[in-house]
């Protein structure tokens, strides 16, 4: 069984010359309707809140930002922070004044900027929208089952992540033997993984724990091996083999941490594992995988495995296609 990977290709393309296909923004743009609608924000109150989405967000800005300046923050601090039109943001900051929800103190460094402050009455209005903003995504969370929020808020970091500060090309990953703590990572990283992207249930992390076990009690350095990839000192991947016989061999728990997939990590991972066979002697071999897992299938077709063998079965809580891949060693 291995995990859902992000195959490698070519080099990536500079952000202003690759095309982004149509499909891709419509997408996007559904997405933007669907849960604009969902937290009841086109009729600009958030959450049956009496502020606007833009109001609010500068609330939680006065709230949550200026910890080293004991809460206070300049409008212009704000309004970069937030990228709001400077305008808008002078509106909404004279309605706050009004109602006497902040405090505003010159700048000694320019007189025409103000630090703002939450007041009493502010701090007291953030924290009446802080409590609705909770019951009301609480009761839009409730109806779904436990694996479906965790499918759903790691879809949202992922989303996060993937949209949110500039990315830097991150350290290239080492690999090694497995130390201690180790294969309880494989274990935990595999139940929790599995269970967010695809909704797996315990069974599946029994059956790793079981893989695991086995290894460790009857390992065979001469024939056998794991390879843990690392980066900074922290396990984000793993991969092992071991017999199935005195031919075959057996490639097994493949998995990638979702931060360190795009970089040909899974197949640097899958090439040691080739590699340590034919110098094993193996002639052949094989592996289990499911047909959701579409990036690691094509790790395997890359690294010269065929598929052989389809059964349909239901584990793990999931009706599922299981595929056997074999290659010539």
């Amino acid at each position: 069984m291995s995990a859902s990977l992000s195959p490698s290709g070519p080099a990536p393309s500079s952000p202003a010359t690759e095309q982004v296909a149509d499909d891709q923004v419509q997408a996007v743009r559904a997405f933007n309707r669907f849960y604009t609608r969902k937290l009841g924000v086109l009729d600009q109150q958030l959450l049956k809140s009496p502020f606007s989405l833009s109001e609010a967000r500068v609330l939680y800005e006065l709230a949550h930002g200026g910890k080293e300046t004991g809460g206070e923050q300049s409008a212009k601090e704000i309004g970069i922070a937030l990228g709001l039109d400077p305008g808008y943001l002078s509106r909404i900051v004279q309605n706050f004044d009004e109602s006497g929800l902040i405090a505003r103190k010159p700048l000694a460094t320019d007189r025409r900027q103000y630090q703002l402050s939450l007041t009493a009455k502010g701090r007291q209005a953030f924290a009446k929208l802080e409590r609705v903003t909770q019951e009301d995504v609480a009761a839009m969370l409730r109806p779904l089952p436990d694996d479906d929020r965790r499918r759903l808020t790691g879809s949202m970091q992922t989303i996060e992540r993937l949209l949110g500060l500039p990315r830097t090309p991150a350290p290239r990953a080492t690999l090694r033997d497995p130390r201690p703590g180790d294969m309880g990572w494989v274990v935990q990283s595999h139940g929790a993984l599995y269970a967010s992207e695809y909704g797996f249930d315990s069974g599946f992390e029994a059956l790793v724990a079981e893989i695991v076990s086995k290894y460790m009690t009857s390992y065979d350095p001469s024939r056998e091996r794991c390879w843990i990839a690392d980066i900074e000192g922290r396990p984000v991947g793993s991969v092992f083999l071991v017999k199935g016989s005195d031919d075959v061999a057996k490639l097994r728990l493949l998995l990638l941490d979702p931060a360190a997939r795009g970089q040909g990590l899974g197949q640097r991972l899958v090439a040691e594992c080739v590699s340590f066979a034919q110098a094993c002697g193996y002639r052949r071999m094989t592996l289990w995988t499911q047909s959701i897992l579409v990036a690691a299938r094509k790790i395997y077709q890359d690294a010269g495995f065929k598929l052989i063998a389809t059964e349909p079965h239901r584990s793990f809580g999931q009706n599922l296609v299981g595929e056997t891949w074999e290659r010539d060693l």
